[in-house]
């Protein structure tokens, strides 16, 4: 007996198999992937800004950025932005408040221009000093920052020498943190330093596990500085931990705001037999005149980094200022090329 002949498939209705077509020469437009890369700046350090871009080999956006009569800041795009990547120029400095505004109107406005990424580029990270709360109802102010750049509509930020590694966790984007540490390293090894006579003193336990780094950065000894904090101005150095007596001291720090940590510390150096005391910063702010204090014959020189600007006609004698703006315009590019930032610093960028 033949089996009935099976019959027509049944098909569900919206499952019928699609047929497809391609489409006729002349209906559609090929373009390949094009990116853009543009950088801006903010008034807080315009002349670095600008050496990023001679290294980059492009010009710096034309924006314009005033404030009103009544303290408002305003921003404005002067050209196209849409589609590209950009980047924004805006260190920690004085006027901090305006500067942290001025930044945050700058992200939210290519942001809707349609700017395809946005990234800040904060050499000095405001309010980083503010990242906890050491005493009852006390704001963690760092924190708030990294909420607002976030809230702007900021995809990636980029900074250099974090006072503490945990502000990398208070943001949710990716967040590139660079380190002047090789930058240093490579300036007093070029002038001798280095080897058993040298000494990397970190001016406190919090500054400890980099100052050991640094150590290693220069084949030399390492030596911790135990202080006690009396006001924001006030430091007492009660011990020195390590053989100092007869060597160079090489005392290095994030940020030199008032001077207080750094004199006390080369005051005790001094006390405890060291031949010559370096201090290096990548960030000089020396506020409220602190800079004169930094004149004396106890401090063998002063090495800082352009993070901020410096005045020329204050800079003292026996300070030396190294350049940042090839290590950030490399860092740049790698963002925009999307490779590996890292690598700059050979996987040594991490020194919390």
């Amino acid at each position: 007996m033949q089996p009935a002949s099976a019959g027509p498939e049944l098909i569900l209705p919206g499952l019928e198999p699609s047929v497809v077509t391609q489409p006729a020469a002349g209906h559609w437009i090929e373009r390949g992937p094009q990116k853009r890369l543009m950088v801006f700046s903010g008034r807080s350090h315009t002349d670095l800004a600008e050496r990023i871009t001679q290294q980059l080999g492009v010009e710096l956006g034309e924006a314009e950025v005033n404030t009103f009569p009544n303290g408002e800041t305003y921003v404005r795009y002067d050209e196209s932005i849409r589609g590209a990547d950009i980047f924004v120029v805006q260190t920690g400095c004085e006027p901090v408040d305006r500067n942290i505004m001025e930044l945050l109107f700058m992200i939210q406005a290519a942001k809707l221009a349609s700017a395809k990424r946005i990234t800040a580029v904060i050499p000095l990270f405001p309010y980083a000093r503010q990242d906890r709360k050491a005493k009852p109802r006390e704001p963690i102010s760092a924190r708030l920052v990294a909420d607002m750049l976030q809230l702007a509509g900021a995809d990636r930020v980029l900074t250099m020498d974090l006072h503490a590694g945990q502000i990398q966790g208070f943001f949710t984007i990716p967040v590139d943190h660079m380190t002047a540490m090789p930058l240093f390293a490579r300036h007093f090894r070029d002038l001798g330093l280095t080897g058993e006579g040298v000494v990397s003193v970190s001016p406190d336990a919090g500054r400890a596990k980099q100052a050991v780094r640094f150590a290693e950065m220069l084949e030399a000894d390492f030596a911790l500085m135990h202080k006690t904090r009396h006001s924001a101005r006030v430091v007492e150095v009660t011990e020195v931990t390590g053989r100092v007596r007869g060597k160079r001291a090489v005392l290095g720090d994030d940020v030199i705001m008032t001077g207080g940590t750094i004199l006390a510390n080369v005051k005790a150096l001094r006390e405890h037999g060291v031949e010559e005391v370096w201090v290096f910063a990548t960030h000089a702010l020396f506020c409220e005149g602190s800079i004169d204090r930094f004149q004396t014959p106890d401090i063998t020189g002063i090495v800082v980094t352009d993070t901020v600007p410096i005045d020329p006609l204050t800079k003292p004698d026996n300070m030396t200022v190294l350049p940042v703006a090839p290590l950030l315009a490399e860092t740049i590019m790698n963002v925009f090329a999307d490779d590996s930032v890292s690598a700059i610093f050979s996987g040594e960028n991490q020194l919390f």
